[in-house]
């Protein structure tokens, strides 16, 4: 019987191009393993105070840093790496903070923690994230926080002593030499408090009064009455980011002291205007420009700080304010790090945010460096104030 023998070249032609197919589904199918495998989630830990009295601070901050890392992740991730944020509300409490930066470090294993919101809880974590080596970009302003210097501790609000040198600088436009201080009793009181002390000198200004109140206060006419009886002050600096700042702005007009009253960046949210209604009128206060990015010069200031603003307001149907565009802030530095590094490896990351500089995020820009881990200047502020009810560049 004949045996039939195939066409082997043909054969062949059928079985080189199917095993080359079959190769190359085998090698994408590696390559695609391996960039999952070099990809992996980066973790972002995040303490803010959502409820409590900072609550106008620690609400935006949230909402911002979760509106940012939904966009992150929808546009691939850092440097293609997922992103995932843990957010955990202090309720404005240093004692919360410290159990939750142990919590992040410790079992979390995040490669960075944002904030906390206020500076007295950034000091209580401090020390904490400096041992646990994970960078911590705080969203408060004292200088205390990053002086001296600690290698994994940064911060990204403007600095107390900037807020400081405006509110002095609009006094002497104004031929204002004799004043009264307020603070609240916590974290940021204190530190602005100081700050006012350090500085008052250079600008010719003396202090005839200072109080310090309860951070809780819900009344401060008792106050108001004994500061009134001191003819010699020409000017109130209050220093508070708590709503008893709102109570006292109420408590002085209703005392019929229509004096000058200054507040601390702390009141750069409209939420603590509305809360005093119409005595909110006139107040001056040193803030970033993001609360007025539209009345800016074009450039890419405003152009950064209008994206931030219009997607803020769009999502959240509220004004923005400055403390929300501090977590957004932060996020974006760290994102800048990381590819910057190429690496999530804690250290490289820490070593690129260092060498942060040019980025202009919704507070200014940043520049930091081996000495300067605040990262913003003066500039970073413009005199505001309150006119119908909302915030406007003050004209001096």
């Amino acid at each position: 019987m004949p045996v039939h023998t195939p066409n082997l070249p043909g054969l062949r032609a059928l079985i080189v191009p199917a095993s080359l197919v079959l190769l190359s589904f085998f090698l994408l199918s590696q390559a695609f393993s391996a960039d999952a495998a070099a990809k992996p989630t980066i973790k972002v830990g995040a303490i803010l105070a959502e409820t409590g009295p900072a609550a106008f601070l620690g609400g935006p901050e949230a909402r911002s840093l979760r509106m940012l890392a939904e966009r992150i992740n929808k546009e691939g991730g850092i440097d293609g790496h997922p992103l995932e944020v843990i957010i955990k509300d202090s309720g404005s409490s240093p004692e919360k903070a410290i159990s939750f930066a142990k919590q992040l470090i410790e079992e979390e294993k995040v490669l960075a923690i944002i904030g906390p919101s206020t500076s007295g809880e950034s000091l209580s974590i401090k020390k904490i994230c400096e041992i646990g080596k994970t960078i911590m970009l705080s969203c408060s302003a004292a200088d205390v926080i990053v002086q001296p210097v600690l290698p994994h501790i940064f911060k990204v609000a403007p600095s107390d002593a900037y807020a400081a040198d405006h509110i002095f600088n609009s006094m002497q436009k104004k031929g204002i030499s004799k004043i009264a201080v307020l603070s609240a009793n916590d974290g940021f009181g204190k530190a602005g408090k100081e700050q006012l002390a350090k500085h008052a000198p250079s600008y010719g200004i003396s202090i005839l009064a200072e109080e310090v109140y309860d951070k809780n206060a819900t009344d401060l006419s008792a106050v108001v009455a004994k500061l009134k009886a001191n003819s010699g002050i020409q000017a109130v600096v209050n220093w508070s980011i708590v709503p008893a700042q709102s109570i006292l702005a109420k408590n002085i007009r209703q005392a019929g002291w229509q004096i000058p009253l200054y507040q601390s960046h702390g009141f750069a949210n409209i939420k603590y205007a509305e809360a005093a209604g119409p005595a909110a009128e006139g107040i001056m206060f040193p803030a970033s420009r993001v609360l007025v990015a539209d009345m800016l010069p074009e450039g890419e200031e405003k152009t950064v700080q209008l994206a931030y603003k219009n997607d803020y307001e769009s999502r959240f149907k509220e004004p923005v304010s400055t403390f929300g565009g501090h977590s957004y802030d932060a996020l974006n530095i760290l994102a800048k790090a990381v590819t910057s590094a190429g690496s999530t490896e804690p250290a490289k990351v820490r070593e690129a945010v260092e060498k942060t500089t040019g980025l202009i995020g919704t507070a200014g820009t940043f520049n930091y460096s081996a000495t300067d881990h605040g990262g913003l200047s003066t500039e970073a502020f413009t005199m505001l104030t309150v006119q119908d009810g909302k915030f406007v560049i003050l004209k001096e």
